[in-house]
């Protein structure tokens, strides 16, 4: 099991005090905003195993993120394999989740950026694909800010909601190893 360390980041294997932080996490309806509804906590369990178990497996997983200062636990950072049919799927997905108060700072990309190595120098995926709501202008901005491009005629409703959904629009940024725009020593700063 792979640990992935930034100057300010450690991202690891899930704990089970990590279950607490992580349920008021998707419950928080301001970090839930761009999903249909906040997770109950029968689904971030279920979730949190899944993760768990990918990155036990040396697959493609969702890492804890914890802030190294202090060893906080603040979210998740990692990649997953989505679970619906679309014109990009199969794939492997690069994505973030943290806490409202780890916000505003770039962990989020700096955790994505040491993801990003890690598929490619350590898992040789040849690309990674993020996805979000067409209305997550913060998610696009850490998707651009690790190299990533988006293409407008890739965008898609997202299969899994209802038509006439705000959330329902999707945009679709790509990278791959090929990409001129992937430079694997990027630093880590915004």
């Amino acid at each position: 099991m792979h640990e992935l360390r930034t100057s300010r980041l450690l991202l690891r294997q899930w704990r089970e005090d990590d279950l607490e932080p992580y349920l008021a996490i998707n419950a928080d309806p301001q970090v839930m905003e761009f999903f249909p509804r906040p997770f109950t906590p029968e689904e971030t369990r279920a979730q949190v195993e899944r993760f768990s178990t990918a990155l036990a497996a040396d697959q493609p997983g969702i890492f804890a993120a914890e802030r190294r200062s202090d060893a906080t636990f603040i979210g998740f950072i990692g990649l997953a394999v989505p679970q619906f049919e679309a014109a990009f799927t199969p794939c492997v997905e690069i994505g973030w989740r943290l806490a409202t108060h780890a916000w505003g700072k770039g962990l989020a990309t700096e955790g994505a950026r040491a993801v990003r190595e890690h598929a490619f120098g350590v898992l040789g995926l040849e690309e990674i694909v993020s996805f979000t709501s067409r209305l997550n202008v913060r998610s696009q901005a850490v998707m651009r800010k690790i190299g990533m491009s988006h293409d407008p005629a890739e965008d898609f409703d997202h299969p899994r909601l209802q038509a006439g959904d705000p959330l329902r629009p999707h945009v679709l940024y790509r990278l791959s190893t090929g990409d001129e725009h992937h430079r694997p020593n990027q630093p880590e700063q915004d």
